[in-house]
């Protein structure tokens, strides 16, 4: 059965979706069944992937409105995943399922018919806490928060750990944060040592030791519809998820050993 995973942070610019990607690509190139679920409007992580947003034939949104099976919707990228996109389409399914019954849980019932295919199901949230991003938090058993080491990067984190204890006491009772993630890391700068070290002191082991330089390949590769390390493999970005890719199996297969 898949371990489910949103990539979720409610400030954007932190390398959401950057994570999402190349952490996918990275747990595939890890020989590990992976979908990789754009749950974001814009649909980078759709074309991040070398899919094409607008060329879908169906997408994440016909799964939320019922109008296909999940299983139907899901392409074959040519990066080594699985990819259930999204484009445009879905900012306007918050209306048309806000007063369905069960509105929350769409997301976790449709999975049922394909959790056992994968082993890794990552969730690409928007930056916003709507329908759309609650379907996917209360669909995951885990949240990886991507952070930027700068001061308002921490007034965001309380605002997102707040809303994942809310939607857990109300929703998701198994959600939990499994890591924080640094991102665009630059250990010259000051601030962003501050900033790790406060981050280490709250989160603790959840805090992951590898950290995302910033990286000018790994603000390239989307532009060509692929994970860095599919684009540039040698560059410190595509290092840098390989190793995080590679942290996460150890916890978990530490956290299953316990």
């Amino acid at each position: 059965m898949a371990e489910i995973i949103a990539i979720a942070n409610q400030k954007g610019g932190v390398g959401k979706t950057t994570t999402a990607v190349n952490l996918a690509a990275s747990l595939a190139v890890l020989k590990k069944r992976v979908l990789l679920i754009d749950m974001d409007p814009q649909g980078n992580a759709t074309m991040g992937s070398g899919v094409q947003k607008n060329d879908l034939l169906y997408s994440i949104t016909d799964v939320l409105l019922g109008e296909v099976p999940i299983s139907t919707a899901i392409y074959q990228s040519e990066v080594g995943y699985k990819v259930l996109g999204s484009n445009r389409d879905l900012a306007g399914v918050e209306l048309a399922i806000a007063d369905q019954d069960g509105r929350e849980y769409i997301l976790r019932n449709a999975l049922e018919e394909v959790a056992a295919n994968f082993d890794y199901i990552i969730v690409d949230c928007a930056p916003s806490l709507s329908l759309i991003t609650v379907n996917a938090l209360a669909a995951v058993k885990g949240v990886i928060i991507p952070m930027q080491c700068e001061y308002y990067a921490l007034e965001g984190l309380a605002d997102l750990t707040q809303t994942i204890d809310k939607i857990q006491q109300a929703l998701n009772p198994d959600l939990e944060i499994v890591g924080v993630v640094r991102t665009m890391y630059d250990a010259r700068n000051a601030l962003t040592r501050d900033v790790s070290a406060e981050l280490e002191q709250y989160f603790g082991p959840k805090l992951y030791e590898t950290v995302v330089p910033r990286n000018v390949r790994l603000a390239e590769a989307p532009a060509h519809g692929l994970p860095i390390i599919y684009f540039e493999k040698s560059s410190k970005g595509a290092i840098a998820y390989l190793h995080l890719a590679a942290e996460l199996l150890k916890k978990a297969k530490k956290a299953k050993g316990k």
